[in-house]
């Protein structure tokens, strides 16, 4: 999988500070151009296609045209991801995602009016970022030592939070400053610096490359059948799914925002950021202190408390207690996602990463979007209030029955326990 001149870090090597651990930072400013440049584009192509249609419609079609050929492909990307350099796959995926922001810059530059244009360049986006995932996840334990592999995934998370954050803000100033035109060009420099950063991002933890299956099939379906038979994995995974799937209600923010709150688009934005901000906040504190006991317990008690926080959310009609409710949901959100990865990451053998990872993927981003489409059935159906209610309870209800069906998840004490 990895080249011949990626050097095996000797056990015996003292520790650095994470920071100061060869290709760390420059990993990190690579991930964080990448992803300010996706969620730049992300916020543009939207806002474009809707000037261009004014048809609600064609906003589902901008995210369908994105996740089906994702879908479709994270399972071959994880075996890909397994059998050839890692660091090569997201070079090569951000290559074709900036080839993307390269296509809809001279799209916008022309004065396209068709849309199918633009449909098409977010299906290729969708099939690059089909790989970025998997070799994303998988890359970080090649690049940070096993003891301080927890620290570098909360930094990361909460670093990336500066992204999501800033990211859609400055790609709607670049939009109303020089139209799609000038937040292309931003977009495609970013994703350029992302390359550049990434080159000189050694790979120094590798364990030895074992046989794989022999047929295709076997080989895209390992990491589900290695998922199935390791407890703590599938548990930390089907976990989180259904907290995502049940309690999310990120959907219902606009309703809430002008029906129960009563405030205007900026009420809307404050609301969003909060749960950012929560998320932000507590990856950072994850960074530096870390969880070093009890860490499947602290996962229960994590998304017990996002359950929570939806509840209070959900019978709010103050916007101030629904600012804290969001926050509180985003921080301890963060502290699940913290953990799943970290036992994902641990419990996973490294010539299995990618295909795990990539279930792990399909799993969260499909929980993702059928979660925004249960809020928003339920909504039409019971009204918002109700919606949100139900997910909340239906959160802590999952969390009773996963400590009881996953007594192996929830007895994890240190995360090395999860080898």
């Amino acid at each position: 999988m990895t080249s011949s001149t990626d050097a095996l870090a000797s056990p015996s090597t003292p520790l650095l500070p994470l920071h100061r651990q060869s290709g760390f930072l420059s990993f990190l400013l690579s991930r964080l151009a990448a992803v300010f440049a996706m969620q730049i584009q992300a916020i543009v192509v939207a806002w474009q296609v809707y000037d261009i249609t004014r048809d609600p419609m064609a906003l589902a079609y901008v995210g369908l045209a994105q996740f089906l050929p994702m879908v479709l492909l994270l399972l071959p990307a994880g075996d890909v991801v397994d059998r050839f350099s890692r660091k090569r796959i997201l070079q090569l995926s951000w290559g074709v995602q900036g080839l993307c922001s390269a296509l809809l810059l001279t799209l916008s530059l022309n004065g396209s009016q068709n849309v199918v244009g633009f449909y098409a360049v977010l299906a290729l986006f969708g099939a690059a970022r089909a790989f970025t995932g998997p070799a994303l996840q998988s890359l970080l334990p090649n690049i940070v030592p096993r003891a301080q592999l927890a620290s570098a995934i909360a930094l990361n998370s909460s670093i990336m939070k500066i992204a999501v954050i800033a990211g859609p803000l400055l790609g709607g100033i670049l939009y109303g400053l020089g139209g799609g035109s000038l937040a292309y060009s931003v977009c495609l420099g970013c994703f350029m610096a992302a390359l550049i950063l990434l080159l000189p991002v050694p790979i120094r933890y590798v364990e030895t490359a074992k046989a794989l299956e022999s047929t295709a099939v076997k080989r895209f379906t390992a990491g589900i059948r290695y998922i199935r038979h390791q407890p703590i994995i599938l548990g930390a995974i089907s976990l989180d799914l259904f907290a995502v799937l049940l309690g999310g209600v990120v959907a219902l923010l606009p309703i809430y925002a002008q029906e129960v709150l009563h405030v205007g688009p900026e009420g809307l934005g404050a609301l969003r950021s909060a749960i950012a901000v929560g998320a932000l906040l507590m990856g950072l504190y994850l960074g530096i202190k870390g969880i070093k006991r009890r860490a499947g317990l602290v996962m229960f008690m994590a998304v017990a408390i996002f359950g929570i926080a939806n509840l209070v959310f959900a019978f709010s009609t103050f916007f101030w207690l629904s600012m804290i409710a969001m926050l509180v949901a985003g921080a301890a959100d963060m502290i699940s996602v913290y953990v799943r990865m970290t036992l994902i990451q641990l419990a996973t053998p490294d010539e299995m990463r990618g295909r795990v990872n990539a279930v792990n993927m399909l799993f969260i981003g499909s929980s993702n979007e059928l979660g925004e489409f249960r809020a928003g059935s339920m909504a039409a159906g019971l009204g918002a209030v109700p919606a949100a209610v139900i997910g909340g309870v239906g959160t802590l209800a999952v969390v009773g029955a996963w400590m009881k069906l996953f007594p192996t998840l929830r007895r994890v004490d240190r995360f090395d326990d999860a080898r």
